[in-house]
Protein backbone atom coordinates (compact mmCIF):
# COMPACT_ATOMS: atom_id res chain seq x y z
CA UNK A 1 0.00 0.00 0.00
CA UNK A 2 1.35 3.43 -0.95
CA UNK A 3 2.24 5.85 1.80
CA UNK A 4 0.51 9.16 1.10
CA UNK A 5 1.29 11.07 4.28
CA UNK A 6 3.59 13.96 5.08
CA UNK A 7 6.82 12.04 4.59
CA UNK A 8 6.11 11.48 0.87
CA UNK A 9 6.10 15.19 0.01
CA UNK A 10 8.99 17.23 -1.33
CA UNK A 11 10.46 19.04 1.66
CA UNK A 12 10.32 22.82 1.92
CA UNK A 13 11.32 24.20 5.28
CA UNK A 14 9.73 26.80 7.53
CA UNK A 15 12.15 28.88 9.61
CA UNK A 16 11.13 28.11 13.19
CA UNK A 17 11.87 29.66 16.55
CA UNK A 18 11.04 28.27 19.99
CA UNK A 19 10.25 29.83 23.35
CA UNK A 20 10.68 27.49 26.31
CA UNK A 21 11.73 23.86 26.10
CA UNK A 22 15.32 24.16 27.28
CA UNK A 23 17.38 22.03 29.63
CA UNK A 24 15.32 19.61 31.75
CA UNK A 25 12.09 20.44 29.88
CA UNK A 26 9.86 17.61 28.68
CA UNK A 27 7.52 18.93 26.01
CA UNK A 28 10.09 21.07 24.18
CA UNK A 29 11.98 18.01 22.98
CA UNK A 30 8.71 16.46 21.78
CA UNK A 31 7.93 19.59 19.74
CA UNK A 32 11.42 19.61 18.21
CA UNK A 33 11.14 15.95 17.19
CA UNK A 34 7.68 16.58 15.74
CA UNK A 35 8.84 19.61 13.79
CA UNK A 36 11.74 17.73 12.21
CA UNK A 37 10.03 14.41 11.54
CA UNK A 38 8.89 15.38 8.04
CA UNK A 39 11.78 17.77 7.36
CA UNK A 40 9.42 20.74 7.05
CA UNK A 41 11.05 23.04 9.64
CA UNK A 42 14.49 24.36 10.50
CA UNK A 43 14.96 25.49 14.10
CA UNK A 44 17.04 28.67 13.72
CA UNK A 45 16.36 30.71 16.87
CA UNK A 46 15.14 30.35 20.42
CA UNK A 47 14.73 31.65 23.92
CA UNK A 48 14.68 28.32 25.70
CA UNK A 49 14.27 29.41 29.32
CA UNK A 50 13.07 32.28 31.49
CA UNK A 51 16.54 32.28 33.07
CA UNK A 52 18.91 34.09 30.66
CA UNK A 53 21.93 31.95 31.43
CA UNK A 54 19.96 28.73 30.99
CA UNK A 55 18.34 30.08 27.82
CA UNK A 56 21.70 30.70 26.16
CA UNK A 57 23.18 27.44 27.42
CA UNK A 58 20.21 25.52 26.05
CA UNK A 59 20.66 27.16 22.64
CA UNK A 60 24.27 26.01 22.65
CA UNK A 61 23.19 22.49 23.65
CA UNK A 62 20.83 22.36 20.70
CA UNK A 63 23.23 23.90 18.21
CA UNK A 64 20.92 26.88 17.64
CA UNK A 65 23.10 29.82 16.66
CA UNK A 66 20.60 32.56 17.41
CA UNK A 67 19.93 32.09 21.11
CA UNK A 68 18.23 34.88 23.05
CA UNK A 69 18.09 35.79 26.72
CA UNK A 70 14.47 37.02 26.49
CA UNK A 71 11.51 36.28 24.25
CA UNK A 72 10.80 40.00 23.76
CA UNK A 73 14.31 40.52 22.39
CA UNK A 74 13.90 37.46 20.20
CA UNK A 75 10.62 38.68 18.70
CA UNK A 76 11.97 42.17 17.99
CA UNK A 77 15.27 41.08 16.48
CA UNK A 78 13.90 38.17 14.44
CA UNK A 79 11.24 40.41 12.93
CA UNK A 80 13.96 42.76 11.61
CA UNK A 81 15.96 40.01 9.90
CA UNK A 82 15.43 39.09 6.27
CA UNK A 83 16.04 35.49 7.26
CA UNK A 84 14.09 35.80 10.52
CA UNK A 85 11.74 33.14 11.82
CA UNK A 86 8.41 32.63 10.09
CA UNK A 87 6.81 30.78 13.02
CA UNK A 88 7.40 30.38 16.74
CA UNK A 89 6.64 27.33 18.87
CA UNK A 90 5.56 28.27 22.41
CA UNK A 91 6.28 25.45 24.86
CA UNK A 92 6.24 27.30 28.19
CA UNK A 93 4.02 26.78 31.23
CA UNK A 94 0.46 27.95 30.60
CA UNK A 95 0.68 31.38 32.23
CA UNK A 96 3.31 32.47 29.69
CA UNK A 97 1.45 31.47 26.53
CA UNK A 98 -0.36 34.78 26.09
CA UNK A 99 2.48 37.24 26.83
CA UNK A 100 4.86 35.32 24.57
CA UNK A 101 2.34 34.95 21.74
CA UNK A 102 1.47 38.65 21.85
CA UNK A 103 5.08 39.63 21.16
CA UNK A 104 5.20 37.55 17.99
CA UNK A 105 1.65 38.28 16.81
CA UNK A 106 2.42 42.00 16.76
CA UNK A 107 5.22 41.30 14.32
CA UNK A 108 3.26 39.05 11.98
CA UNK A 109 4.99 35.82 13.00
CA UNK A 110 2.89 32.63 12.91
CA UNK A 111 2.33 30.90 16.25
CA UNK A 112 2.31 27.20 17.19
CA UNK A 113 1.26 27.05 20.83
CA UNK A 114 1.10 24.19 23.27
CA UNK A 115 -2.29 23.66 24.92
CA UNK A 116 -4.22 25.05 26.70
CA UNK A 117 -4.39 28.37 24.91
CA UNK A 118 -3.91 30.39 28.10
CA UNK A 119 -4.27 30.10 31.87
CA UNK A 120 -7.45 32.20 32.13
CA UNK A 121 -10.53 32.79 30.00
CA UNK A 122 -10.15 36.59 29.98
CA UNK A 123 -6.60 36.19 28.73
CA UNK A 124 -7.72 33.68 26.09
CA UNK A 125 -10.30 36.12 24.73
CA UNK A 126 -7.74 38.93 24.51
CA UNK A 127 -5.25 36.67 22.76
CA UNK A 128 -7.83 35.35 20.29
CA UNK A 129 -8.85 38.91 19.40
CA UNK A 130 -5.23 39.95 18.86
CA UNK A 131 -4.45 36.86 16.79
CA UNK A 132 -7.46 37.37 14.55
CA UNK A 133 -6.50 41.01 14.02
CA UNK A 134 -2.93 40.09 13.12
CA UNK A 135 -4.00 37.67 10.39
CA UNK A 136 -1.28 35.13 11.23
CA UNK A 137 -1.71 31.38 11.32
CA UNK A 138 -2.30 30.29 14.92
CA UNK A 139 -2.15 26.58 15.76
CA UNK A 140 -2.71 24.75 19.01
CA UNK A 141 -0.97 21.40 19.48
CA UNK A 142 -3.83 19.13 20.49
CA UNK A 143 -1.75 16.29 19.09
CA UNK A 144 -4.36 13.55 19.41
CA UNK A 145 -6.30 15.11 16.54
CA UNK A 146 -3.34 14.13 14.36
CA UNK A 147 -3.71 10.38 14.94
CA UNK A 148 -4.71 8.53 11.74
CA UNK A 149 -7.59 6.61 13.34
CA UNK A 150 -8.98 9.80 14.85
CA UNK A 151 -9.02 11.27 11.34
CA UNK A 152 -10.76 8.06 10.23
CA UNK A 153 -13.34 8.38 13.02
CA UNK A 154 -14.06 12.00 12.14
CA UNK A 155 -14.50 11.09 8.46
CA UNK A 156 -17.00 8.36 9.35
CA UNK A 157 -19.01 10.71 11.56
CA UNK A 158 -18.96 13.42 8.88
CA UNK A 159 -20.16 10.90 6.27
CA UNK A 160 -23.15 9.99 8.44
CA UNK A 161 -22.07 6.40 8.99
CA UNK A 162 -23.04 6.59 12.67
CA UNK A 163 -26.37 8.29 12.00
CA UNK A 164 -27.43 10.94 14.48
CA UNK A 165 -25.03 11.19 17.42
CA UNK A 166 -26.75 10.48 20.72
CA UNK A 167 -23.96 9.87 23.23
CA UNK A 168 -20.31 10.85 23.64
CA UNK A 169 -18.15 9.19 26.30
CA UNK A 170 -14.58 10.40 26.72
CA UNK A 171 -12.09 9.77 29.48
CA UNK A 172 -8.45 10.53 30.17
CA UNK A 173 -6.96 8.72 33.15
CA UNK A 174 -3.43 8.92 34.55
CA UNK A 175 -1.91 8.16 37.95
CA UNK A 176 1.34 10.14 37.92
CA UNK A 177 -0.01 12.68 40.45
CA UNK A 178 -1.52 10.08 42.80
CA UNK A 179 1.01 11.23 45.42
CA UNK A 180 2.13 14.80 46.24
CA UNK A 181 5.29 14.67 44.13
CA UNK A 182 5.09 18.43 43.62
CA UNK A 183 6.47 18.79 47.14
CA UNK A 184 9.62 16.79 46.31
CA UNK A 185 11.01 19.01 43.56
CA UNK A 186 9.41 17.26 40.57
CA UNK A 187 9.57 20.01 37.93
CA UNK A 188 6.55 19.00 35.84
CA UNK A 189 4.37 18.38 38.88
CA UNK A 190 5.51 21.64 40.49
CA UNK A 191 4.21 23.99 37.81
CA UNK A 192 1.24 21.86 36.78
CA UNK A 193 -0.18 22.02 40.32
CA UNK A 194 0.55 25.71 40.83
CA UNK A 195 -2.55 27.79 39.95
CA UNK A 196 -0.38 30.84 39.27
CA UNK A 197 1.30 29.00 36.40
CA UNK A 198 -1.14 26.32 35.25
CA UNK A 199 -4.38 28.29 35.68
CA UNK A 200 -7.52 27.56 37.67
CA UNK A 201 -7.80 23.99 36.40
CA UNK A 202 -5.40 21.18 37.26
CA UNK A 203 -6.34 17.88 35.61
CA UNK A 204 -9.14 19.68 33.78
CA UNK A 205 -6.67 22.04 32.12
CA UNK A 206 -3.84 19.58 31.59
CA UNK A 207 -5.67 16.53 30.23
CA UNK A 208 -9.36 17.40 30.43
CA UNK A 209 -8.85 19.90 27.61
CA UNK A 210 -7.42 17.09 25.46
CA UNK A 211 -10.48 14.91 26.11
CA UNK A 212 -12.85 17.81 25.50
CA UNK A 213 -11.08 18.78 22.28
CA UNK A 214 -10.94 15.21 20.97
CA UNK A 215 -14.67 14.68 21.45
CA UNK A 216 -15.45 17.91 19.65
CA UNK A 217 -13.02 17.22 16.80
CA UNK A 218 -14.45 13.80 15.99
CA UNK A 219 -18.14 14.60 16.43
CA UNK A 220 -18.26 18.23 15.33
CA UNK A 221 -20.61 18.86 18.25
CA UNK A 222 -20.44 21.93 20.48
CA UNK A 223 -21.14 21.86 24.21
CA UNK A 224 -23.89 24.23 25.34
CA UNK A 225 -23.64 23.62 29.07
CA UNK A 226 -22.05 21.30 31.57
CA UNK A 227 -22.19 20.15 35.17
CA UNK A 228 -18.85 19.35 36.81
CA UNK A 229 -17.76 17.74 40.05
CA UNK A 230 -14.07 18.48 40.68
CA UNK A 231 -11.87 17.03 43.39
CA UNK A 232 -8.41 17.59 44.83
CA UNK A 233 -7.86 14.17 46.35
CA UNK A 234 -4.25 14.71 47.34
CA UNK A 235 -4.15 16.72 50.60
CA UNK A 236 -2.85 20.25 50.14
CA UNK A 237 -3.14 20.24 46.35
CA UNK A 238 -4.37 23.62 45.13
CA UNK A 239 -5.90 22.52 41.81
CA UNK A 240 -8.20 19.67 40.84
CA UNK A 241 -6.69 16.25 40.17
CA UNK A 242 -9.96 14.50 39.23
CA UNK A 243 -13.15 15.60 37.47
CA UNK A 244 -16.48 14.10 36.42
CA UNK A 245 -18.32 16.26 33.89
CA UNK A 246 -21.75 15.84 32.29
CA UNK A 247 -22.15 17.53 28.91
CA UNK A 248 -25.16 18.81 27.00
CA UNK A 249 -24.44 19.32 23.32
CA UNK A 250 -26.23 21.53 20.84
CA UNK A 251 -28.81 19.44 19.01
CA UNK A 252 -29.64 17.21 21.96
CA UNK A 253 -26.69 14.80 22.24
CA UNK A 254 -25.41 14.05 25.72
CA UNK A 255 -21.90 13.32 26.95
CA UNK A 256 -19.78 12.38 29.93
CA UNK A 257 -16.13 13.34 30.46
CA UNK A 258 -13.87 11.92 33.15
CA UNK A 259 -10.32 13.10 33.62
CA UNK A 260 -8.04 12.08 36.44
CA UNK A 261 -4.37 12.23 37.36
CA UNK A 262 -4.86 10.13 40.48
CA UNK A 263 -6.39 7.07 38.77
CA UNK A 264 -4.19 4.31 40.16
CA UNK A 265 -2.96 1.86 37.53
CA UNK A 266 -3.54 4.15 34.54
CA UNK A 267 -0.67 5.51 32.46
CA UNK A 268 -2.14 7.50 29.57
CA UNK A 269 -5.61 6.03 29.17
CA UNK A 270 -7.36 8.39 26.78
CA UNK A 271 -10.49 6.75 25.34
CA UNK A 272 -13.31 8.03 23.15
CA UNK A 273 -16.66 6.38 22.38
CA UNK A 274 -19.19 7.97 20.03
CA UNK A 275 -22.63 6.34 19.81
CA UNK A 276 -25.13 7.12 17.08
CA UNK A 277 -28.43 5.80 15.81
CA UNK A 278 -26.73 3.55 13.23
CA UNK A 279 -23.40 2.60 14.77
CA UNK A 280 -20.82 3.43 17.42
CA UNK A 281 -17.05 4.00 17.43
CA UNK A 282 -14.53 3.12 20.15
CA UNK A 283 -10.90 4.29 20.18
CA UNK A 284 -8.14 4.06 22.81
CA UNK A 285 -4.93 6.08 22.73
CA UNK A 286 -2.93 3.20 24.16
CA UNK A 287 -3.91 1.12 21.08
CA UNK A 288 -3.99 4.04 18.65
CA UNK A 289 -3.88 2.18 15.35
CA UNK A 290 -7.20 0.39 15.89
CA UNK A 291 -10.74 1.78 15.64
CA UNK A 292 -13.63 -0.46 16.70
CA UNK A 293 -16.94 -0.07 14.86
CA UNK A 294 -20.23 -1.53 16.13
CA UNK A 295 -23.10 -1.25 13.61
CA UNK A 296 -26.57 -1.60 15.10
CA UNK A 297 -27.65 -5.25 15.00
CA UNK A 298 -24.43 -6.43 13.33
CA UNK A 299 -21.12 -7.89 14.55
CA UNK A 300 -18.46 -5.51 15.78
CA UNK A 301 -15.43 -5.08 13.52
CA UNK A 302 -12.17 -3.20 13.62
CA UNK A 303 -10.41 -0.86 11.22
CA UNK A 304 -6.64 -0.50 11.36
CA UNK A 305 -4.51 2.45 10.39
CA UNK A 306 -3.81 1.39 6.83
CA UNK A 307 -5.83 -1.81 6.66
CA UNK A 308 -9.10 -2.69 4.97
CA UNK A 309 -11.77 -0.12 5.68
CA UNK A 310 -9.50 2.83 6.41
CA UNK A 311 -9.89 5.80 4.12
CA UNK A 312 -7.80 8.59 2.61
CA UNK A 313 -8.14 10.74 5.71
CA UNK A 314 -6.13 8.21 7.72
CA UNK A 315 -3.71 7.48 4.88
CA UNK A 316 -2.67 11.10 4.34
CA UNK A 317 -1.33 11.33 7.91
CA UNK A 318 0.32 7.89 7.93
CA UNK A 319 4.02 7.36 7.32
CA UNK A 320 4.87 3.66 7.56
CA UNK A 321 3.34 0.46 6.14
CA UNK A 322 0.45 -1.43 7.78
CA UNK A 323 1.25 -3.27 11.00
CA UNK A 324 3.89 -0.78 12.13
CA UNK A 325 2.71 1.33 15.09
CA UNK A 326 2.36 5.08 14.90
CA UNK A 327 1.39 7.13 17.93
CA UNK A 328 2.29 10.06 20.14
CA UNK A 329 5.26 11.57 18.30
CA UNK A 330 3.71 10.99 14.89
CA UNK A 331 0.46 12.60 16.02
CA UNK A 332 2.40 15.65 17.12
CA UNK A 333 4.31 15.62 13.84
CA UNK A 334 1.07 15.54 11.87
CA UNK A 335 -0.03 18.79 13.52
CA UNK A 336 3.31 20.37 12.67
CA UNK A 337 3.13 19.06 9.10
CA UNK A 338 -0.38 20.44 8.61
CA UNK A 339 0.70 23.84 9.93
CA UNK A 340 3.74 23.79 7.63
CA UNK A 341 1.48 23.19 4.66
CA UNK A 342 -0.61 26.20 5.64
CA UNK A 343 2.44 28.43 6.20
CA UNK A 344 4.13 27.39 2.95
CA UNK A 345 0.91 27.99 1.03
CA UNK A 346 0.74 31.46 2.60
CA UNK A 347 4.39 32.05 1.65
CA UNK A 348 3.63 31.21 -1.98
CA UNK A 349 0.38 33.16 -2.05
CA UNK A 350 -1.53 29.97 -2.79
CA UNK A 351 -4.97 28.93 -1.58
CA UNK A 352 -4.80 26.56 1.39
CA UNK A 353 -5.44 22.88 0.75
CA UNK A 354 -8.98 22.18 2.03
CA UNK A 355 -7.77 18.83 3.44
CA UNK A 356 -5.38 20.57 5.83
CA UNK A 357 -6.77 20.74 9.35
CA UNK A 358 -5.35 21.54 12.77
CA UNK A 359 -6.66 23.00 16.02
CA UNK A 360 -6.54 26.77 16.25
CA UNK A 361 -7.97 29.77 18.04
CA UNK A 362 -11.57 28.55 18.09
CA UNK A 363 -10.58 25.25 19.67
CA UNK A 364 -8.19 26.95 22.06
CA UNK A 365 -10.80 29.40 23.27
CA UNK A 366 -13.33 26.59 23.69
CA UNK A 367 -10.85 24.58 25.76
CA UNK A 368 -10.19 27.41 28.20
CA UNK A 369 -13.95 28.09 28.39
CA UNK A 370 -14.43 24.41 29.26
CA UNK A 371 -12.02 24.67 32.21
CA UNK A 372 -13.63 27.92 33.36
CA UNK A 373 -17.10 26.36 33.22
CA UNK A 374 -15.95 23.26 35.11
CA UNK A 375 -14.56 25.37 37.96
CA UNK A 376 -17.68 27.57 38.10
CA UNK A 377 -20.00 24.58 38.06
CA UNK A 378 -18.12 22.66 40.73
CA UNK A 379 -18.05 25.70 43.02
CA UNK A 380 -21.86 25.68 42.80
CA UNK A 381 -22.23 22.00 43.74
CA UNK A 382 -22.11 20.77 40.13
CA UNK A 383 -24.79 23.18 38.87
CA UNK A 384 -25.40 23.36 35.14
CA UNK A 385 -23.52 26.31 33.60
CA UNK A 386 -23.09 27.58 30.08
CA UNK A 387 -19.68 27.91 28.44
CA UNK A 388 -18.70 31.58 28.37
CA UNK A 389 -17.14 31.62 24.89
Amino acid sequence: MAITGAASETAARVRLGMVGGGRDAFIGAVHRIAARMDDRYELVAGCFSSTPEKALASAADLGVARGYASFAEMAAREARRKDGIEAVAIVTPNHMHAPVAMQFLRRGIHVICDKPLTATLAEAKRLAKAAEASGVIFALTHNYTGYPMIRQAKAMVDAGELGDIRLVQVEYAQDWLAEPIETSGHKQADWRTDPARTGVGGATGDIGTHAFNLAGFVTGLQVEELAADLQSFVPGRRVDDNAHVMLRYQGGARGMLWCSQVATGNENALRLRVLGTKASLDWSQEEPNVLWVSPLGQPQYRITRMGAGSGPEAARVSRVPPGHPEGYLEGFANIYAEVARAILARREGAAPDPAVTFPGLREGLAGVAFVDACVRSSSRNAAWVKLAV
